[in-house]
């Protein structure tokens, strides 16, 4: 069995979870610059078997997609092209960033620490993982 990859996808960053093995615990992977994601990818899918992804659906509270989704789209797109093994699911992501910020908040890291960046996005795609595989279970 392999992995599954969760991407929070932005418009400059990318947060990027996975699975373990097993597909049990979701885990916070790093950040990646949109730019670079393909890349990243492809070097990570050669050293990892990964049989999923959950892409994040950002929509507001009315259920609106937001622009964001137009070049995740496209994204995705390119990697049915490039990866046309590798399944792609999407998920909502609402409320993700905040749930991260909070859980970012009360964890006990210093403020230099909460303040990078890439930290609440890799965070919302560890929540969008979770979420997916706790949708599976039942």
């Amino acid at each position: 069995m392999g992995q599954i990859l969760a991407i929070d996808y932005g418009k400059a960053r990318c947060g990027i979870a996975v699975t373990d093995d097993m597909r049990i615990i979701a885990s916070a992977l790093q950040t990646v610059e949109t730019k670079f994601l393909m890349e990243f990818l492809k070097k990570y899918f050669n050293v990892n078997k990964v049989e999923d992804i959950v892409v994040g659906l950002p929509t507001d509270l009315k259920g609106n997609l937001s622009e964001v989704e137009t070049d995740i789209l496209k994204f995705i797109e390119s990697f049915k092209i490039e990866f046309p093994d590798i399944q792609v699911h999407r998920l909502d992501e609402r409320f993700t960033s905040k749930m991260a910020s909070f859980f970012i908040s009360q964890s006990g890291k210093s403020k230099k620490q909460r303040q990078e960046k890439g930290l609440i996005d890799k965070v919302s795609a560890t929540i969008i993982l979770q979420n997916f595989l706790e949708q599976r279970t039942r």
